[in-house]
C-alpha cells in the first residue's frame, strides 16, 4: 500500500500516512492529521502531495517559506517513485510502497515463551525513566486521536519509540467468520527503518497471544547464529511478541513486535535467552493495559453522549450512582408533570406550504425551548406528542421543590416567547405556548411494551395536566395549575419567583366531577403583569361568581385591567345565561369541549 513517511530528528517524531491515489493533500506544521508539528522549519501549509499511480508527485506552495530538497538539490515541483524521499527542514519524508500480509501459520519458531502477569510484575527497568516518559504520553495519544485511524498511528508510533530495539510494530484485529474461522487484520504498522519489501506478521503467533491471553515471545533465529532465514519470518525479524489487548472496546486486538538481535540500530548482540526481552514485552503489556482502560472509558463516554439524546441529565446521573436496572424499573412516585402546546402551527403550516423544511426548523427551535427549560430545571422529558412535548419533576429521585422547578421552567417558557412576539422577523414570533401543570401519585420508569418502550410516567395526574393544557385556549391564559399544584406554590414558592390566581371551578368535557383550576402568573415587578391588588380583585369577584352573585361578580371584576382575556371567561358565561344563574348552579362551569 503507497504510504508516506515523515521522520523528524528524533525517534519519537514520526508518522506514516496512508496515500490515496488522485486525491490531493497539503503537508504543513498544521495541515490536520498531515501535520509535521516538530518542524519549525516546515510552513503552516508547505506543499502539495498527489499519488499518481507508482509515482508522487509534490509542488512547493507558494505560502512555504523554506526549499524542498531532493538529493541534495532544491526542488519546486518534482516527482519521486517508491523507496525515493525528500527533505523539508530537519523531517525526512519517504514514499513507500509495501504491505503487510498475515499469512498462513508459519515456521515454528526456534524459542518460545509466555509471560504471565505475576512474572512481569517481578521485572526491573534498567531504563525506568525513559519506560515512564513515554508511558505518560498515552492519555494523550487516546484523548487527542478524532478517529480510530489516528489512534492507530499514534499508538504504534509510541510503541516504536518505547521499544528501540523493535524493527516493526503493528497493530492486528482478530475477528472469527461464522464458519469459525479466524481472520487478521493489520490494522495499522511501521517499521523504523525503510528496508523495502512486505511485513508478514506471525499468524501463528498473533492466535497462541489470543488463546492464552497472555503475551507469547518467537524467536525464530538466534543472537550469533549465521540467519539462514529457514526460521526467520522475514529480514527485519529474528523475534516476534504478541501481546493481547484485553476489554470489550479492544476485542481480537493484538500488539505485534518484531525485531532483530543485530538491529539496524546499531544495537549489540543481546544472548539467545528469550528473557532478555522481557523489559520490552513488559513494556508492551502496559501499554496494552493502558489503552484497553482509555479506550473503554472512552468508549464509556460517547456511550453517554449517545444515551443523553434519549435521557435526561436527572436520569443519567441517577444510572451513574446505582444499577440502571433498578433506576428505570417502574415505581410509583410523587410527581409534577406538565405539558406544553405549541400554539399557532396550524396557522403557520399553511402560510408556510412552500418552505417545509423551514417550518420544521422553526417547530424545532420552538420544542427546543420547552425541552431545554425543563432539562435546565431537572426535570425529565417524558414523552413528544406532535407539537407538544411532556416533562415531569419527582423521579428518579425525590425532588422536595418539584412544583418550585416546574414553575420556573413554565414561567421561562413563556417569557421566551413572550419576547419572541415582541421582536419582528424572530422565527417564534407567530407562535405562542399553552401549558398545564398537575402533582399527585403516579407510575414512573421504564414504560411501554415487549417491542417498544420509553422513559415516562403514567396516571391520573399526566391525564390532567394534559387537559388542563388543552383548557389554556378556553380560558386564555398560557399556564393553569390544578388545585394541589396552586396550593403547593402558595406555600412554598416567593412571590418574587411565581404567583397564583384562582380563575374559575369546571368541569372537564365527558367527566362528572370538576376541578378548582389557578393560572401561572410571573413576579409582579415583571413588565405588563397584573399588580396582587388586581389579582386580589379578580379572586373576590370570582367568589362571588360562585356564589351566585353575579351583578356583584360582574361590577368587581370591571376593576380588572381590559387587557386581562382570563376575566372574559367569566363575563362572558354570565352574559351567554343572561346574568342570571342557572337554578341548579353550584359554582361550576361546565366545559365544551377540551380545548
Amino acid at each position: 500500500m503507497p504510504d508516506l513517511i515523515a521522520q523528524g530528528p528524533r525517534p519519537d517524531q514520526r508518522w506514516r500516512r496512508a496515500l490515496v491515489d488522485g486525491v490531493p493533500t497539503k503537508l504543513g506544521r498544521d495541515a490536520g492529521v498531515w501535520s509535521v508539528p516538530w518542524d519549525q522549519r516546515i510552513s503552516r501549509h508547505h506543499c502539495e502531495i498527489r499519488l499518481r499511480g507508482e509515482e508522487l508527485e509534490v509542488r512547493r506552495l507558494d505560502s512555504a517559506r523554506n526549499p524542498i530538497f531532493v538529493s541534495g538539490r532544491e526542488q519546486q515541483q518534482f516527482k519521486i517513485h517508491p523507496s525515493d524521499h525528500f527533505v523539508i527542514g530537519e523531517t525526512t519524508f519517504t514514499f513507500v510502497v509495501d504491505r503487510a500480509q498475515v499469512g498462513r501459520e508459519g515456521p515454528a519458531p526456534l524459542e518460545e515463551q509466555t509471560f504471565s502477569a505475576q512474572y512481569l510484575q517481578r521485572v526491573r527497568y534498567r531504563n525506568a525513566e525513559q519506560r515512564l516518559e513515554v508511558l505518560s504520553r498515552m492519555p494523550e495519544v487516546i484523548s487527542g486521536a478524532t478517529t480510530d485511524a489516528e489512534l492507530f498511528v499514534r499508538l504504534v508510533n509510541l510503541v516504536l519509540s518505547g521499544i528501540p530495539r523493535a524493527n516493526v510494530v503493528a497493530l492486528t484485529n482478530t475477528v472469527a467468520d461464522a464458519a469459525g474461522i479466524e481472520h487478521i487484520q493489520v490494522l495499522y504498522w511501521d517499521r523504523r527503518l525503510h528496508s523495502g519489501g512486505d511485513f508478514q506478521p506471525s499468524r501463528r503467533l498473533i492466535l497462541e497471544a489470543l488463546e492464552r491471553e497472555q503475551s507469547v515471545l518467537h524467536v525464530w533465529n538466534t543472537a550469533g547464529s549465521t540467519g539462514s532465514g529457514n526460521f526467520t519470518m522475514s529480514d527485519e525479524a529474528d523475534w516476534a511478541f504478541a501481546t493481547p489487548i484485553s476489554g470489550e472496546a479492544c476485542k481480537g486486538w493484538t500488539l505485534y513486535v518484531a525485531g532483530r538481535y543485530h538491529g539496524h540500530a546499531g544495537l549489540a548482540a543481546t544472548p539467545s535467552d528469550p528473557t532478555d526481552l522481557r523489559e520490552d514485552v513488559k513494556f508492551a503489556e502496559l501499554v496494552a493495559a493502558l489503552v484497553a482502560a482509555l479506550r473503554q472509558t472512552e468508549q464509556f463516554r460517547k456511550r453517554q453522549a449517545v444515551l443523553s439524546n434519549f435521557f435526561a441529565p436527572a436520569v443519567m446521573g441517577a444510572m451513574q450512582s446505582a444499577d440502571p436496572e433498578l433506576v428505570l424499573t417502574p415505581r410509583e412516585a410523587d410527581v409534577c408533570v406538565m405539558f406544553c402546546d405549541l400554539r399557532g402551527f396550524t396557522r403557520t403550516a399553511q402560510r408556510s406550504a412552500d418552505d417545509l423544511l423551514g417550518l420544521l426548523e422553526r417547530v424545532s427551535r420552538a420544542l427546543g425551548v420547552m425541552t431545554h427549560q425543563i432539562l435546565e430545571q431537572g426535570g425529565v422529558l417524558g414523552d413528544f406528542h406532535g407539537d407538544a412535548a411532556m416533562g415531569f419533576w419527582g423521579w428518579p429521585l425525590v425532588q422536595e421543590d418539584a412544583v418550585d422547578r416546574a414553575c420556573r421552567a413554565a414561567l421561562a417558557v413563556r417569557r421566551e416567547f413572550e419576547l419572541a412576539g415582541r421582536t419582528p422577523g424572530h422565527p417564534l414570533a407567530d407562535f405562542r405556548m399553552g401549558m398545564g401543570l398537575a402533582s399527585g401519585r403516579a407510575v414512573a420508569g421504564r414504560i411501554g411494551t415487549v417491542d417498544q418502550v420509553k422513559v415516562t410516567v403514567f396516571g391520573p395526574v399526566v391525564n390532567l395536566a394534559s387537559r388542563l393544557e388543552g383548557m389554556t385556549k378556553l380560558v386564555q391564559s398560557p399556564i393553569l395549575l390544578d388545585e394541589p399544584t396552586a396550593a403547593a406554590v402558595r406555600k412554598r414558592v416567593p412571590a418574587t419567583t411565581a404567583r397564583v390566581r384562582r380563575v374559575a371551578r369546571v368541569r372537564p368535557y365527558g367527566t362528572d366531577g370538576h376541578v378548582e383550576i389557578s393560572e401561572l402568573l410571573p413576579p409582579a415587578d415583571e413588565p405588563g403583569q397584573m399588580t396582587d391588588e388586581q389579582v386580589r380583585q379578580y379572586e373576590e369577584g370570582l367568589e362571588q361568581f360562585i356564589a351566585g352573585q353575579w351583578t356583584e361578580a360582574l361590577e368587581t371584576l370591571h376593576g380588572v385591567p381590559a387587557r386581562d382575556r382570563v376575566k372574559d371567561f367569566l363575563t362572558v358565561f354570565i352574559a351567554q345565561h343572561g346574568r342570571t344563574p342557572p337554578q341548579d348552579w353550584d359554582g361550576v362551569i361546565p366545559l365544551s369541549s377540551k380545548g
